[in-house]
C-alpha cells in the first residue's frame, strides 16, 4: 500500500471541491502571514543593510530634543494636552527613521508593537546581561516572532564566567553599580553609539524618581535624543492595552514582581510595597543608570 502524505488538519477526500478543516484555513492563514513577515523584513534590510544611519552632531540632535519637548509636551508634565503615545512616536519616526531604536527589558512589548506599527522591524534593544529570569527570555523569544520588529541581543564583554573569573564570583551581590554598569549600561551605551534616538518604556508611575520624566528630552549620558513616549501610562492602561491587542507580557508580572530585572537582584514585591522595591533589595539602589 503506497502511503499518502496528509498536511496536519487535512482530512482525505474524494471530492475536489470539498471545503478545507478550520484548522487547514488557520495554519494557511498562519503560512501567508509568515510569508508576509518575511517579505516585509527582508525590505526593511535591503533598505538599512550597508549603509551608515544618519548621524548628526550633538548640538543638532539636542536642538531637536528641545523643540520636540516643546512640540508634544503641551502646557506641561502630566498636562491633558500633551501629545498622546502614537503622537510622540509619530514625530519620532518623521524626525529619525531607521536611527530610532527602542529599548526593552521584556518586561511587556507594549511600546516594541506601538513603534512596529508606524515603524516595522524597528531595532529592539534587549540587554541580555547573563542573569535574566527564564520568563524573560521566553517574552523576547515570543516578542521576536510576534511582532514585526527585530530584536537585537546588547551583550557585554564578558560572559558570566569570564566575570567571576576576573572579578570575582557574584559580583552583583558585592558591587551591584560596577555589575550594572559592565553587564547592561556600558553595553547600551555602546550600541545606541549607532542611533540618534532611542524610545524607552519608562512611565511616571514606576516610582517617584520618574514622575517627572518628560515625553522628549536629550540624553547627555548617551549623546542621542532619549524618548519616552508611554510616560504618561498608568499600570491599569498599560494592561489593558496589551490584554486588548493580545500583547505578550512577562508572566512573572502575575507572580508578584511587578518591576523585572535580573534574576539575582529582584524580589517578589509585598502587598503595599513599592513596584521597585523589590529590585536590589536591602541595597541603596533603585536604578541600573540607564536612565540617570
Amino acid at each position: 500500500m503506497t502511503a499518502v502524505s496528509v498536511p496536519l488538519g487535512v482530512a482525505p477526500s474524494t471530492h475536489a471541491d470539498a471545503p478545507a478543516s478550520p484548522l487547514a484555513e488557520a495554519a494557511a492563514a498562519a503560512r501567508r502571514r509568515v510569508d508576509e513577515r518575511r517579505r516585509s523584513q527582508a525590505r526593511r534590510n535591503a533598505r538599512v543593510d550597508g549603509r551608515e544611519r544618519r548621524r548628526r552632531s550633538i548640538a543638532e540632535l539636542s536642538e531637536i530634543a528641545r523643540r520636540g519637548q516643546a512640540e508634544l509636551g503641551g502646557s506641561g508634565i502630566g498636562a491633558p494636552d500633551e501629545a498622546s503615545a502614537e503622537e510622540v512616536i509619530a514625530w519620532a519616526v518623521e524626525q529619525f527613521g531607521d536611527s530610532l531604536a527602542v529599548a526593552s527589558s521584556m518586561t511587556d512589548s507594549v511600546l516594541s508593537y506601538l513603534v512596529s506599527r508606524q515603524l516595522p522591524w524597528v531595532d529592539v534593544l534587549f540587554g541580555d546581561t547573563g542573569y535574566h529570569f527564564a520568563e524573560t527570555l521566553g517574552t523576547r523569544d515570543a516578542v521576536a516572532h510576534s511582532i514585526d520588529v527585530t530584536v537585537v541581543d546588547v551583550r557585554p564583554r564578558l560572559s558570566v564566567a569570564e566575570q567571576d573569573e576576573a572579578y570575582g564570583a557574584d559580583l552583583f551581590a558585592r558591587d551591584p553599580e560596577a555589575c550594572c554598569r559592565m553587564r547592561k549600561v556600558e553595553p547600551m551605551r555602546e550600541i545606541l553609539g549607532g542611533y540618534e534616538a532611542w524610545a524607552t518604556g519608562l512611565r511616571r508611575a514606576d516610582s517617584g524618581t520618574r514622575a517627572q520624566a518628560p515625553l522628549v528630552t536629550f540624553d547627555h549620558n548617551n549623546n542621542l535624543v532619549k524618548i519616552n513616549p508611554i510616560a504618561a501610562w498608568d499600570d491599569d492602561r498599560l494592561v489593558g492595552y496589551a490584554l486588548r491587542h493580545g500583547l505578550t507580557v512577562n508572566p512573572l508580572l502575575n507572580d508578584g514582581y511587578p518591576s523585572i530585572g535580573c534574576e539575582p537582584c529582584t524580589r517578589r514585591v509585598s502587598a503595599g510595597e513599592d513596584a521597585r522595591a523589590g529590585r536590589w533589595s536591602g541595597v541603596d539602589k533603585t536604578e541600573c543608570g540607564l536612565h540617570i
